[in-house]
C-alpha cells in the first residue's frame, strides 16, 4: 500500500505524515513544477505543468488497495475503479455509494458557475478541521491494515 497525495494544494501534508509514519506507509507528493514541496519522510514527484498532469501521474501509478488524498471528484472516481481508497482533505472518504452524487454536484455547480452564479465563500481552514482530517485518515488507514 502507498498513499499518492494530490499535493498541489493539499492543506493536510504533514497530518498525512503523521498518520503514514504511525503504519509505516510510504507517501507520494504528487506536484507540477509550478509547485515546490519538501518532505523528509515522503517522496516527491513533479511533473510537467498542465491542466491534468498531476491526475494522470497518480492515475497512471495508483494500484488496487492504495491511497489517494485529493479534493478531485474526477480523480477520486479513477482511482475507485482501480480499487484504491480515497479521501478528500476534510476526511471525507469516497466510496460507490457517495461518488455519483458527488460529481453530479460539481458538475451542476460547474454548469451554474457558467451561468453566472457566485459560490459561497470558502470558510478558512481551522486546526480543529486538521484535526477531524487526521482522525478520519487514521481510522482508515487502521482499517484498511
Amino acid at each position: 500500500m502507498r498513499i499518492f497525495v494530490d499535493a498541489d494544494a493539499c492543506p493536510v501534508k504533514l497530518q498525512v505524515e503523521q498518520a503514514a509514519r504511525k503504519y509505516g506507509i510510504e507517501v507520494i507528493y504528487v506536484v507540477d513544477y509550478n509547485h515546490r514541496i519538501t518532505t523528509d519522510y515522503g517522496r516527491v514527484l513533479t511533473v510537467d505543468q498542465g491542466k491534468d498532469s498531476v491526475d494522470l501521474a497518480i492515475i497512471n501509478q495508483l494500484q488496487k488497495g492504495d491511497v489517494v488524498i485529493t479534493q478531485d471528484y474526477g480523480v477520486a472516481s479513477m482511482a475507485l475503479a482501480k480499487r484504491a481508497y480515497g479521501m478528500n482533505q476534510n476526511g471525507l472518504e469516497y466510496s460507490p455509494d457517495n461518488i455519483d452524487l458527488l460529481l453530479m454536484q460539481r458538475h451542476e455547480s460547474a454548469k451554474a458557475r457558467r451561468g453566472g452564479k457566485r459560490s459561497a465563500p470558502i470558510k478558512k481552514r481551522t486546526e480543529e478541521d486538521d484535526q477531524a482530517f487526521l482522525r478520519a485518515f487514521s481510522h482508515l488507514l487502521s482499517r484498511i491494515l
